[in-house]
C-alpha cells in the first residue's frame, strides 16, 4: 500500500471530530480492499462532512473509497491507491417518504431492513432482496451493481431508482433526478452511479419509486429434471407463457446440493415485516421435496387465491410436458428455505470454497444450452467443483470452487477463467469476474482495456474504453475515488 505523506488521523479529526475517526491500526483492517488496508477510517455523519473530506483527499491527493456495511468491497479490481475509508453508515436516515406517491428518498448508509420495515408498515417495499441482505446498506447495493432474483418481476434499480445526492472528486455537493418518478428535466446521472464501485463520486442520499407489498399471498414453485435440457425447456415454456413469477431461476446440481447442506452464514431478516431488525433468524432447512443430485426451476409467485390457484396448475402442467422428474409447490411456511437462499447465492458460494471464484455471465438464452455444456466441460477439464444459477433476466452466476487455495488451484483457475471469457465471447456475450483472489484478478485482466467492474474481459477492447475514461475524469478529474477498480 502507498502511504500518504500526511498524517491523516489528526488532520481528519479536525474535520469530523475524535469520536468520527477510527485510529485504531486493527480497525483499519476491517476496511481492506482486496488485502490493501487504509491508513486511516472516517465516518462522516453528513453530506457536507463528506464533501469536506474529499476537497481534503484531493488537495492532499489522497485516495479514498466509500463503503457500507462492506459486504462486496471484493468486487472490482484491486485499487493501485487507498488512504481513506469513508464509512457512510451514519448516513442512516429516512429523509422523505411520501406512501400516497410511491416514493422515498434515505441515505446510502440506510440499512436495506430497516427501509422494507418503514416501508411495509403502509403495505409497499423495496426490491432489492440482494445477498447478505440483512446487513447491506442501499449505498453499497447502487455502487456494487449486485441485482436480485426479484428483478425478473420488478426489473433492475436502473428501473426504480429516480434520483440521487453525491459529492464528486472536486467535493461539490451535486443532485441528479428528484425525489418524485416523473422528472421531465435534466439527465440522468445518477443511473451512472450504479455498479460505479464508488470511482466516480461518492453517493450520500438515494431516491427510489417503491411498491406494494405482495401481501394477498404468495407460493414457491420447484421442478426437477436429470438434466439442463429439461430444466431450459420448462424455462423456456413459462417465458412464453401468460405467466409472470416474481422470481424465476435455474439451478445446477452442486448449487442444489449446497443449498440443501448449508445455511447463510448472515443471519436472516424477514422481508415483509415491520419488525425486520428485531425479527432475525435462520432460514428453514431445505425439505425432502428438494433433489439436491438433479438440476432445479425454482420460481415464486403471488397474488389472490384465485391467482395462486392459476399459477399451480399451470406451472405444474407445464413440468409435467417437460418431463420433470417430480414437482412442488410451497406455502409460505415453506417457501423462504428456497427464496432465502436464491437471493443468498454468492454469500453461500464465497463461504463453500477458500477460492471461490465467482463470475457474472451475459448471453443470449438461445445460446444457453451449449454454454452450459461448455461451462461443465472447462470446469471438469481443471478437475474443478462448480456451480450456478441462471436468472431469468438473463443473468448466470457461474461459481469455480476449489477445495483449498495454493499456487495449482491458482493456475487451475486461471486456465479456466481464461477458457470461459474466451467461451462466452465466443457466444457474443459478456463476462465479468465478480469474486476472486487478487493475484486472479490480475492474471485475467490482462491489459487496461479489459478492466471493467470487476474484470469485464469479454472481448480483446472495450469500444467504450474512451468515454468510461471522460466520465471519470468529469466526475473525478484527480483520480482520487477507488482508483484503478474499475479503469
Amino acid at each position: 500500500m502507498i502511504k500518504a505523506s500526511t498524517n491523516l488521523v489528526p488532520a481528519l479529526e479536525t474535520i469530523l471530530g475524535a469520536s468520527h475517526v477510527l485510529s485504531d491500526s486493527a480497525a483499519h483492517a476491517n476496511y481492506a480492499v482486496d488485502e490493501i488496508i487504509p491508513s486511516a477510517v472516517a465516518i462522516p455523519a453528513s453530506a457536507e462532512q463528506v464533501a469536506e473530506i474529499v476537497r481534503f483527499a484531493a488537495l492532499e491527493k489522497l485516495a479514498l473509497i466509500p463503503c457500507g456495511a462492506r459486504t462486496k468491497l471484493r468486487i472490482g479490481m484491486p485499487p493501485s491507491r487507498y488512504d481513506i475509508a469513508l464509512d457512510m453508515t451514519a448516513l442512516n436516515q429516512i429523509v422523505h417518504y411520501d406512501p400516497g406517491d410511491l416514493t422515498l428518498s434515505a441515505g446510502a448508509g440506510t440499512p436495506i431492513v430497516k427501509l422494507n420495515a418503514t416501508l411495509f408498515e403502509h403495505h409497499q417495499f423495496l426490491p432489492l432482496l440482494v445477498p447478505w441482505y440483512s446487513r447491506s446498506t442501499i449505498g453499497g447495493t447502487i455502487a456494487s451493481g449486485i441485482d436480485s432474483p426479484l428483478r425478473q418481476f420488478y426489473g433492475t434499480p436502473r428501473d426504480f431508482l429516480i434520483g440521487a445526492e453525491f459529492v464528486t472528486g472536486s467535493g461539490a455537493l451535486t443532485k441528479s433526478g428528484g425525489r418524485v418518478v416523473k422528472n421531465v428535466t435534466g439527465y440522468d446521472l445518477h443511473k451512472l452511479l450504479i455498479g460505479s464501485l464508488g470511482t466516480l463520486a461518492v453517493i450520500t442520499r438515494l431516491n427510489f419509486r417503491t411498491f406494494p407489498a405482495p401481501l394477498a399471498g404468495s407460493r414457491g414453485f420447484v421442478a426437477s429434471f436429470p438434466n439442463a435440457e429439461g430444466a431450459l425447456v420448462l424455462h423456456r415454456t413459462i417465458a412464453q407463457s401468460p405467466l409472470t413469477p416474481l422470481t424465476f431461476d435455474i439451478v445446477s446440481p452442486c448449487l442444489a446440493q449446497i443449498f440443501s447442506e448449508k445455511t447463510p452464514a448472515a443471519p436472516e431478516a424477514a422481508v415483509f415485516s415491520g419488525k425486520a431488525n428485531a425479527n432475525h433468524f435462520t432460514l428453514p432447512p431445505i425439505g425432502d421435496w428438494f433433489h439436491p443430485r438433479e438440476w432445479q426451476l425454482c420460481a415464486a409467485f403471488a397474488g389472490a387465491p384465485e391467482v395462486l390457484d392459476r399459477y399451480t396448475r399451470d406451472l405444474t402442467r407445464f413440468a409435467r410436458e417437460s418431463r420433470a422428474t417430480s414437482t412442488v409447490i410451497l406455502d409460505d411456511t415453506m417457501r423462504p428455505s428456497m427464496w432465502g437462499r436464491l437471493r443468498e447465492t454468492l454469500s453461500m458460494l464465497l463461504e463453500s470454497s477458500p477460492a471461490a471464484t465467482v463470475f457474472k455471465l451475459s448471453v443470449l438464452p438461445s445460446h444457453h444450452v451449449a454454454l452450459f455444456a461448455k461451462l461443465q466441460e472447462i470446469a471438469n477439464h481443471e478437475s474443478l467443483a462448480h456451480a450456478f444459477v441462471a436468472r431469468a433476466g438473463g443473468a448466470i452466476y457461474f461459481a469455480l470452487l476449489p477445495p483449498s487455495a495454493n499456487e495449482e488451484t491458482a493456475t487451475r483457475l486461471a486456465q479456466a477463467g481464461t477458457q470461459i471469457l474466451n467461451s462466452v465471447s465466443a457466444a457474443g456475450g459478456d463476462t465479468t469476474l465478480l469474486f476472486a483472489s487478487p493475484a486472479l484478478k490480475r492474471a485475467l485482466c490482462l491489459s487496461d482495456d479489459h478492466a471493467g467492474p470487476g474484470i469485464n474481459v469479454g472481448c480483446s477492447s472495450r469500444s467504450d474504453l474512451p468515454l468510461m475514461h471522460r466520465l471519470k475524469s468529469a466526475f473525478d478529474p484527480q483520480n482520487i475515488f477507488a482508483p484503478r477498480r474499475i479503469i
